[in-house]
């Protein structure tokens, strides 16, 4: 079956003059990196086994989903097919928005065998400017409780449709024993970096057991220490997207509670989750980089990049333990909005090793149940080292630099660019220089 299909909504005629604009792709290319109107060119090649209408139907809702715009779509019997005549090879030319792309793909992966882009090589879209990150609103739908069967607020409508509120007396409470329980466990068990900090919350940001503190006051509070802001995010972002948005300093939040009746553990991110796990720490100025760091690692990385480094910030920012005074403390967000596994990760019962960025980066995760293994850093400032000397090794055509005073990242790509950074870096050195003179 052969068929021209011009994109996913909109008249045939319409679509013909869309393909009169497109530039031709060249013999190796499928993705066209000067479209002015940020969308890309891509060619797909991918295999249904054993099709039924509703193969096809998934993969068909796959493009929907992203506003695809099909130029060419044609399917033939497959070159190698398993045990079916039905087994189908797909070809598709088509346009979807630049920052779509990375996700389109593995969304198709997903439904279909043996995805494959002409041009695998070519860098992902990342955002340069702070404002870009409008963009980076894919959402995983693993552990939404109205999709995922295992969810504890599958069967509740009613919090499906109240999520995303505060107000409700009975959450409220729960949050009141999430907060007492976990507010005891700290000082024994959290690192100091976040003792501090969370002391600082309780001052100035309305932290206490019978108050939800509102991201704003927070936000604010973060910007003024370390230059993080959060931003209200519609439910778990694609890894790509949320490691992106640290390279600005921003830590995209979500804003509903876990269900009330699991209050010790949320099988997705929630407000406790953040403000209680990830919040603290944020506010330290050497975490603060460490947490930009990985964020600046991910921009234009593959997604095979893309995955060691969301599990580096797994086993890091998430389910990090750290050395102080001779004791092992946890730094890690996931366990310190989790007072079970707070327990667990200090006590005897799971295997301890110590942080290698190497090692770690290709470490399986649990994500349904407590780890079994947990990463031991010296110091933060040992992991950030640690870490940086792994970012640099992620092979990019070009190198980036972040630029403070814009929010925006500058691609290094020119002889001009990189001599214009070291100009800045030398005015910073010469201020720091009589600094010092004025020290002696």
């Amino acid at each position: 079956m052969k068929t021209d299909l011009v994109g996913m909504s909109g008249p045939k005629e319409e679509a013909s003059q869309e393909i009169c604009g497109i530039e031709s792709l060249n013999s190796q290319g499928s993705l066209d990196s000067n479209r002015e109107d940020d969308r890309a060119s891509l060619t797909l090649t991918l295999t249904l086994y054993n099709v039924r209408k509703t193969e096809l139907s998934k993969a068909t809702e796959v493009f929907e989903m992203f506003e695809t715009q099909i130029h060419h779509f044609e399917t033939r019997g497959a070159k190698k097919p398993k045990n079916s005549v039905d087994d189908l090879d797909i070809f598709v030319e088509c346009e979807v928005h630049r920052p779509d792309v990375g996700i389109l793909i593995t969304s198709l992966k997903r439904v279909a065998k043996d995805v494959k882009t002409s041009r695998e090589d070519k860098v992902p879209w990342f955002p340069r400017k702070i404002q870009d990150l409008d963009k980076c609103h894919h959402l995983i739908t693993k552990y939404d409780p109205s999709l995922d069967h295992g969810h504890p607020g599958y069967s509740d409508l009613e919090y499906n449709k109240r999520r995303a509120f505060f107000a409700d007396l009975a959450i409220n409470y729960r949050a009141t024993e999430v907060y007492r329980k976990l507010r005891s466990l700290y000082p024994t068990h959290a690192c100091t970096q976040f003792l501090d900090a969370f002391q600082q919350l309780e001052q100035h940001c309305g932290y206490r057991e019978d108050n939800i503190p509102q991201l704003q006051d927070v936000s604010r509070f973060l910007k003024e220490r370390t230059g993080f802001q959060l931003r209200p995010a519609a439910g778990q972002l694609s890894a790509r997207d949320f490691l992106g948005s640290l390279a600005f300093r921003v830590f995209q939040c979500t804003q509903y509670i876990r269900h009330f009746s699991s209050p010790m553990h949320s099988p997705e991110p929630d407000c406790c989750h953040e403000l209680l796990g990830h919040v603290p720490m944020l506010a330290d100025k050497e975490f603060a980089q460490f947490s930009q760091d990985i964020g600046l690692a991910s921009l234009g990385s593959s997604e095979e990049e893309i995955e060691k480094l969301a599990t580096l910030y797994w086993f890091t920012v998430e389910f990090g333990l750290c050395k102080q005074n001779g004791l092992i403390k946890a730094y890690g967000a996931g366990l310190l909005s989790s007072y079970g596994e707070l327990m667990y990760a200090l006590s005897n019962k799971p295997e301890h090793k110590p942080f290698d960025p190497e090692v770690t980066a290709v470490h399986p995760y649990q994500d349904q149940a407590f780890q079994p293994v947990y990463f031991i850093a010296e110091n933060l400032e040992d992991a950030k080292v640690k870490l940086q000397n792994y970012t640099m090794k992620i092979k990019k055509p070009f190198a980036l630099r972040y630029d403070p005073f814009t929010s925006s990242i500058e691609v290094l790509n020119t002889p001009r660019k990189v001599k214009r950074a070291l100009h800045q870096i030398n005015q910073e050195l010469k201020n720091f220089c009589f600094a010092l003179e004025n020290l002696s």
